[in-house]
């Protein structure tokens, strides 16, 4: 497994709409792998493909804080879910409110309103085909993450003001680094 870089908003690539997988074979396996060891080394809760430059529908969440340490020193992964081609429908008209942050805009986070529950249809690293209802945090994770495979960036779901002024505050945190 590997780290990999993580893409940092104003890069452009940020903005690419990701195609599907087609192809599940050993490469998507490390490509998930070394999402999933970029995604913890952050730290994050939720990482897509094209954060780390490859602009394919491929999604890795896990809510849980992983466990300290086994008897090796690794870290243990306590809920790991893979998420690729995903597909969403029946959003419910209740919405709910979340403080989002993102990896691909570092230290910065803003009140996100989102759908609360929704059904997700998705394919595993094998290409078998899951369907299951998201609530709470995972609906909202998994609608953050899915946002990036269109191009889109939790802080475009902000007013105008309140993005620039998230913006400019980022590029002070930059400036003084």
């Amino acid at each position: 497994m590997a780290i990999l870089p993580i893409i940092e908003t104003p890069d452009p690539r940020l903005r690419v709409i990701s195609e599907p997988v087609t192809e599940f074979d050993g490469a998507l396996k490390q490509l998930v792998a070394d999402m999933y060891e970029t995604m913890y080394d952050a730290p994050g809760i939720g990482l897509a493909a094209i954060q780390v430059g490859v602009p394919k529908r491929i999604l890795v969440i896990d809510l849980q804080e992983p466990d300290p340490e086994d008897e090796e020193g690794k870290r243990v992964l306590r809920n790991p879910r893979t998420f690729i081609n995903p597909v969403f429908s029946d959003f419910t008209e209740e919405h709910s409110v979340y403080a989002e942050g993102c990896l691909s805009v570092p230290e910065q986070f803003a009140d996100v309103t989102r759908p609360a529950e929704l059904t997700v249809d998705w394919q595993d690293e094998d290409g078998n085909r899951h369907r299951e209802r998201m609530t709470g945090l995972m609906a909202t994770c998994i609608q953050h993450e899915h946002d990036h495979l269109e191009g889109i960036l939790f802080i475009d779901h902000l007013s105008r003001l309140k993005r620039e002024m998230l913006l400019k505050k980022l590029t002070k945190i930059r400036r003084a680094a």
